[in-house]
C-alpha cells in the first residue's frame, strides 16, 4: 500500500510540474461524481454550459462554477448531444435502442423520441438546413431529424462507419468515416451524399474540428495523426502528429489553435501558421483516458474528463468501472504569460 501510495504521489507531483511548463493549463477541477462511463463533452456557447454523456443520461453543467445543472434522463447508451437553440430544443443519442431523445433546453425535460439506426453515437445541427442530423456507426448512415417536432426526416446512406462530424453552416455536413479512412460531405437540404475524399495517410478518422473561416476540416485519426482538409477543394493539405487514442478534436480561431485529445494522457496543440501549414507547439499532459474535450470558442476553453477506475472485468480485457465520486471535469486555460 505503501508503494502504491508513493507511486500515486510522484506521478501528481510529475503532471504538476508538466503543467507548470505548458501554456495550456488546468485552470480548474471540479468533482462531479455520478456512476457510468462518458462520452462526448458539447458546450453550448450561448449558456456557459457544457452537455457531458453518462452512459444513461446526460448531465448539465455550469462551466463557470462546475455546478451540476440537471440531468437529461431515460437514455440507454448516451454519446453525443445536439442544440438547437432556435427551438429551445436539445437533442441526445441513445444509441443501445437506437434513438434520439428530444429535451427541453431549460428544463432538460424529456419532450419526445425520435427512432434511428444501430449505433446511433454522435449528433449535431445544422442551422443552415434548421436539421440535426446523427451519425449512426453500426448503420452506415445518418439520421435527419426536424428540430421542432423531433420527427423524422429521413435516413442518409453514407457508404462507411461515421464517427464525428461538423457542421460548416453553409447548408454542408462534414463526418468522418472511419473503415474507409474518407471525409463524406452531405447536402444537409438535399438530405444526400455531395462528395467524398480520403485521408490518406490518416488512417481510422474519428474526431472532428472546423475552421469555417479558412474551410478547413480537422480530422483526428487514430493512426496518430491529424489530418487537415481544405472542404472547398476535397482534399488533404496538411498532416500532423498527435498522441494516441484520439476521441476529440476542437479549433479556436482566435489563437489559430487545434486540439487533439488523447487517450494517451496528452492533450496535443497544434498552431495554424497558414491554411495549409501547421506545426504541433506543444503536448500539454492530461490524465490517462482523458480522450474527450470540449472547447468553448467564446472563452477560449478547453473541457476535458477523467476518472478512477476499479478492478477490470474477469479476464483482464476491457476497463473496470468508473469509481463512484471520482468523475471530475478540468477547465483547460492559455496562460498568456507563457509564449
Amino acid at each position: 500500500m505503501r508503494n502504491k501510495a508513493l507511486g500515486l504521489a510522484l506521478a501528481t507531483v510529475t503532471f504538476l510540474l508538466a503543467q507548470s511548463s505548458s501554456s495550456y493549463r488546468v485552470t480548474h477541477t471540479y468533482t462531479l461524481g455520478g456512476d457510468g462511463s462518458w462520452d462526448y463533452i458539447v458546450p453550448d456557447p450561448g449558456n456557459h454550459r457544457l452537455f457531458i454523456a453518462r452512459q444513461n443520461r446526460v448531465m448539465v453543467v455550469d462551466e463557470d462554477s462546475g455546478k451540476l445543472l440537471g440531468e437529461v434522463t431515460g437514455i440507454q447508451g448516451a454519446h453525443g448531444t445536439a442544440v438547437a437553440d432556435g427551438t429551445g430544443h436539445g437533442f441526445a443519442t441513445s444509441g443501445n435502442d437506437q434513438s434520439v431523445v428530444m429535451f427541453d433546453l431549460k428544463t432538460f425535460k424529456v419532450l419526445g423520441r425520435a427512432h434511428a439506426a444501430e449505433d446511433a453515437d454522435a449528433i449535431l445541427y445544422d442551422s443552415a438546413s434548421n436539421r440535426v442530423f446523427t451519425l449512426n456507426g453500426d448503420a452506415h448512415s445518418s439520421t435527419v431529424i426536424d428540430p421542432r417536432e423531433g420527427s423524422l426526416i429521413t435516413n442518409i446512406p453514407l457508404g462507411g462507419k461515421p464517427e464525428y462530424g461538423a457542421s460548416a453552416g453553409d447548408g454542408k455536413v462534414y463526418a468522418n468515416l472511419t473503415d474507409t479512412n474518407e471525409v463524406v460531405e452531405i447536402d444537409a437540404k438535399t438530405a444526400t451524399v455531395a462528395r467524398r475524399w480520403s485521408t490518406a495517410p490518416c488512417k481510422q478518422p474519428v474526431a472532428m474540428a472546423i475552421d469555417t473561416a479558412h474551410h478547413r476540416l480537422f480530422s483526428g485519426c487514430r493512426s496518430g495523426v491529424m489530418a487537415v482538409s481544405d472542404y472547398q477543394a476535397g482534399k488533404v493539405v496538411a498532416t500532423v502528429p498527435i498522441g494516441s487514442g484520439v476521441d476529440g478534436a476542437g479549433f479556436d480561431a482566435a489563437s489559430g489553435n487545434a486540439f487533439a485529445s488523447n487517450a494517451d494522457g496528452t492533450l496535443t496543440v497544434i498552431h495554424q501558421d497558414a491554411p495549409d501549414q501547421y506545426h504541433v507547439t506543444e503536448s500539454v499532459p492530461t490524465p490517462q483516458g482523458s480522450r474527450n474535450m470540449g472547447l468553448d470558442p467564446t472563452n477560449h476553453r478547453v473541457f476535458v474528463v477523467s476518472a478512477k477506475f476499479g478492478p477490470s472485468p474477469a479476464g483482464g480485457r476491457g476497463r473496470g468501472p468508473v469509481l463512484p465520486g471520482s468523475f471530475t471535469l478540468m477547465v483547460m486555460e492559455r496562460d498568456p504569460a507563457v509564449r
